[in-house]
């Protein structure tokens, strides 16, 4: 799935993002909107981890979940 792909159901993956991370705000969704990138970044801030490590959390959640 390429990242326009997250974006355009991004109404319905928002559910699954925010039972893989708990931490993240309705805010940090809306922010968000389905961007790949502003995923990492927000992923990033709150738990002070790599940028490398975080993709690789986000890419491998979206390999399970076929987004």
């Amino acid at each position: 799935m390429n990242n326009e792909t997250l974006k355009g159901e991004w109404n319905q993956l928002k559910g699954s993002v925010k039972q893989k991370w708990a931490d993240l705000t309705d805010d940090d969704l809306t922010h968000i909107d389905g961007s790949r990138d502003k995923l990492v970044g927000r992923l990033q801030e709150r738990s002070g981890r790599t940028k490398e490590e975080v993709e690789r959390e986000v890419d491998d959640w979206r390999r399970e979940n076929d987004y």
